[in-house]
């Protein structure tokens, strides 16, 4: 049954990639907006993830509001996937009408005209396909690391996706944290946008996220210790344009990294980037669709048989 359902999960996702782009957008959007709902009125074992995420993130709100919140969440994830479906077929012009952004931009710029590489600490929030094709078109170069999935024709088809957008792709496995090292070591001032707000190794590092205990990959801090590079925390929020969907790139400034040989550098460096993305994602809570365990102690209860396709 296993090897049905990934079959059917492949067959379907291709359908979609095909499809999504002839339906107009916003049909295409009420659409995944009805599906979130459905989703959200079912309470699997994801959405309930979701919720319980966001009740340590915001632990002011009522039952109703949080719950009302959760829905917002679910429709953010679907978002991403009419957006993911859609993308190839996206026009620049579209992309730079529907991307903004704001925060350390100038910055992170002036990083790269200088000819040095510069590394981003991103989390699950927004859509990282758009911003990565915003940014193969203003900034250079984009090299990322995608999680590798079952079956291995999704995987390639997501990895085919990413790089027809642009972005040159690493897949999570043993040697990526050498190949990225390599990359820098080259000097090419490329953007290296990292997800590292979910540990998917046992290398994580335990850090404090909006008054908890989570765990966090320390590949980012890592690479900026060891390298030198600056490293910003990078967050993603969907906004309206219009009648339209569009994004706020947010760059944070870049955080402090001490030299090598430093006591605890990397667990520092990775603190001062939670600190970046826990202050965001209290402020835009539902950008964030994190359906998966992040605090160590839903880590210790037991793991989540959750798989995210991106």
């Amino acid at each position: 049954m296993t090897g049905l359902r990934e079959r059917l999960t492949l067959l379907g996702f291709l359908l979609a990639w095909r499809v999504l782009r002839l339906v107009p957008a916003r049909l295409a959007y009420r659409l995944f907006d009805v599906v979130a709902d459905r989703t959200t009125a079912a309470d699997g074992t994801s959405v309930r993830r979701l919720r319980s995420n966001y009740a340590r993130v915001r632990p002011d709100l009522p039952a109703d509001e949080l719950q009302a919140m959760t829905a917002q969440g679910v429709r953010a994830a679907l978002r991403y996937y009419v957006e993911a479906f859609r993308l190839p077929s996206v026009r620049g012009d579209d992309v730079d009408r529907l991307v903004r952004w704001e925060g350390a931009m100038p910055q992170l710029k002036a990083e790269l005209s200088s000819g040095r590489p510069v590394l981003c600490f991103l989390g699950h929030t927004g859509n990282w396909d758009l911003a990565g094709v915003w940014c193969a078109r203003h900034l250079g170069p984009v090299v990322t690391v995608a999680e590798r999935l079952e079956p291995e024709e999704m995987f390639r088809a997501f990895l085919d996706y990413r790089e027809g957008l642009g972005m040159r792709i690493l897949p999570a496995q043993k040697g990526t944290f050498d190949a990225l090292r390599a990359q820098l070591d080259t000097g090419e001032p490329v953007v290296m946008p990292l997800l590292a707000d979910r540990d998917l190794s046992a290398t994580g590092v335990e850090v404090q996220l909006c008054g908890h205990t989570a765990r966090m990959a320390a590949g980012p801090a890592a690479l900026a210790v060891e390298s030198g590079y600056r490293l910003h925390p990078v967050t993603l929020r969907h906004e309206r344009v219009g009648r339209d969907w569009g994004m706020v790139i947010t760059v944070h400034a870049a955080v402090d990294v001490p030299p090598p040989g430093t006591p605890e550098a990397v667990q520092q460096v990775t603190q001062s980037c939670a600190d970046a993305f826990g202050a965001a994602i209290s402020e835009h809570t539902p950008d964030w669709h994190m359906m998966q365990r992040v605090f160590v102690e839903d880590l210790e209860a037991g793991t989540d048989d959750l798989r995210s396709a991106a």
